[in-house]
């Protein structure tokens, strides 16, 4: 077994969190040492808890659609490795999903990234994984970091959450789907196509 399929598994056996989980624990991590492309979410919600398919909602057909990918390409693990700050469902709150579990990241994320040499380029999808990458950057907004960011060149990109609970967001910020998203389609092709 290679380190990184022997790491996935460790990590899907994990319980750390199951007395806080309430549909218990089922980690949903996908990834092989040649992935190109890293992207750290929040955490699985109920339908991909239920498919164990990472990104299998609305949202992921969201994101597929600003990256101008198919679904083959996408759970392509050679190109795009998958891993939420959170890896289990965290459980319903007043507005939605809880929080990721915040065990979750310091302990697994630094071990699947030793074992991914291929990365060119890493996007934190939402405030979750926006704030624990770039604390340095403070107080700003997700919409200010991605305002900020360079899509050209970065290692480190920060991307608003795909959400239907975002519609509204991206309805009031047409620059980011006429402006960002453009970029951001151009950079992934070309890292894929490298």
């Amino acid at each position: 077994m290679l380190p990184v399929e022997s790491l996935l598994a460790e990590i899907r056996s994990c319980t750390v969190c199951a007395p806080y989980l309430p549909l218990g624990p089922n980690p949903i991590i996908r990834a092989k040492g040649a992935a190109r492309i890293l992207l750290i979410g929040q955490a699985p919600g109920t339908k991909v808890h239920a498919s164990g398919i990472p990104w299998n909602d609305q949202s992921g057909i969201k994101l597929r659609d600003w990256f101008a990918v198919d679904t083959a390409a996408f759970y392509n693990e050679e190109k795009f490795a998958i891993m939420p700050m959170g890896a289990c469902y965290p459980g319903k709150g007043k507005s939605g999903d809880l929080p990721p579990r915040p065990e979750c990241a310091p302990l697994w994320h630094a071990k699947v990234q030793a074992l991914l040499p291929n990365l060119r380029l890493v996007i934190l999808i939402g405030s979750y994984a926006v704030r624990y990458y770039l604390p340095q950057l403070g107080r700003l907004s997700v919409r200010d970091l991605v305002l900020q960011a360079d899509f050209e060149r970065a290692a480190v990109l920060p991307l608003v959450h795909p959400s239907p609970r975002n519609k509204l967001w991206l309805k009031q910020n047409p620059w980011f789907e006429s402006g960002v998203i453009p970029k951001l389609r151009a950079r992934l092709h070309a890292i894929l196509r490298a």
